[in-house]
């Protein structure tokens, strides 16, 4: 194998691994979103079960909820 040969076939390869690399990183980015997206969606619900819960309240206290 010549020198030119060698070097192609090496940039071949760093190629090939930044390729991997970069898909990788983008799976991680995909996971980490999802994962922010399932937080928010959870803290959404939870705050809205309160606030049904704090309107309830308000009701009862002031004869509302009959």
């Amino acid at each position: 194998m010549s020198s030119t040969e060698n070097m192609s076939y090496r940039a071949g390869e760093v190629k090939g691994q930044a390729k991997e690399k970069a898909g990788t990183m983008m799976d991680k980015a995909s996971n980490a979103a999802q994962s922010a997206k399932e937080s928010c969606q959870d803290a959404g619900a939870h705050m809205q079960a309160k606030a049904h819960g704090a309107a309830d309240a308000i009701k009862d206290a002031t004869g509302m909820n009959k």
